[in-house]
């Protein structure tokens, strides 16, 4: 792997950049942007070696990273396919799955994509977000593997081990159910608990002041790009109902206990949220 160009020059495309230079010297970096602002500040910071256009990215890359928000993806990965060689191969990083997959499940040259969705992230964003070390020690889902060549996914599980990341495999239905469970509901939930503490309480000195780690820890991800998660919401819109119903019905269940003085179900039901920690401890990669 010579030549990489990478598509959308934000937090996710930067840091591939940043790893790129770190850990795989010798590969040159390509980079469009489709905000000229984002494209010079990011290679200003060295995130990539050169800009260019669609063609040369193209006629130079022998692979290519699509890092743009997801709702641009189903238009933007048939529109690369339809140019790319044979021994090119692209890969996305879009936080869901079945669009993009379904979006060009015909297209003639499927078999030259890989699906990816690196498991990496912070709430921050755009080229100044990018970190070198963004996917180390964390996991990168690959989908509908038996639909890309295998010369493809040999190539994308080089670069993403370079990179510092273990694997998990999945159907890409199954990848949007999941990260629904353990990614989306919190996004929503850290908004839902910002937009609470704003609407309640008036003096923002208090809230500096008074916000522990337990806030600030929470609220974090409130913090996060509205241009990103705004269509991640809306491609999977059917799982992210199906896991917010249940998160409304818990926090409702701890209201009635709250009216109810019941104290002990309380202290029940935080013991069985207690149980948690055996599945995060288990590994220390998460």
């Amino acid at each position: 792997m010579k030549t990489v160009s990478i598509i959308g020059l934000g937090l996710i495309g930067g840091s591939f950049g940043l790893a790129l230079r770190k850990n795989m010297q010798g590969v040159r970096r390509l980079g469009i942007d489709y905000r000229p602002e984002n494209a010079q500040k990011a290679l200003e910071l060295g995130i990539v070696d050169a800009l260019v256009d669609e063609t040369e990215a193209l006629r130079q890359s022998d692979l290519i990273i699509l890092a743009t928000p997801v709702d641009t993806l189903t238009t933007l990965l048939p529109h690369y396919l339809d140019g790319i060689q044979g021994h090119q191969t692209i890969i996305d990083a879009g936080s869901t799955k079945a669009a993009v997959l379904d979006a060009v499940k015909n297209h003639p040259n499927r078999r030259r994509f890989v699906a990816t969705h690196p498991m990496a992230g912070t709430e921050y964003s755009g080229p100044e977000a990018a970190r070198e070390d963004l996917f180390v020690g964390k996991c990168c889902v690959l989908c509908d593997l038996p639909n890309s060549d295998t010369d493809a996914v040999e190539a994308t599980r080089l670069l993403y081990q370079a990179l510092g990341m273990h694997f998990s495999e999945l159907p890409g239905a199954s990848h949007d159910l999941h990260v629904a469970y353990v990614s989306h509901i919190s996004h929503i939930a850290s908004f839902a608990l910002a937009l609470t503490v704003l609407a309640k309480e008036k003096e923002e000195d208090k809230i500096f002041e008074l916000a522990s780690g337990g806030f600030s820890s929470t609220v974090r991800l409130a913090k996060s790009n509205p241009e990103t998660w705004v269509p991640i919401f809306r491609q999977n819109r059917d799982n992210v109902l199906d896991v917010l119903d249940e998160y409304i019905n818990t926090v409702s269940r701890f209201r009635s206990l709250l009216i109810e003085q019941d104290f002990n179900t309380f202290h029940q039901l935080i013991e069985q949220a207690n149980d948690i920690r055996r599945i995060l401890d288990q590994d220390s990669r998460i």
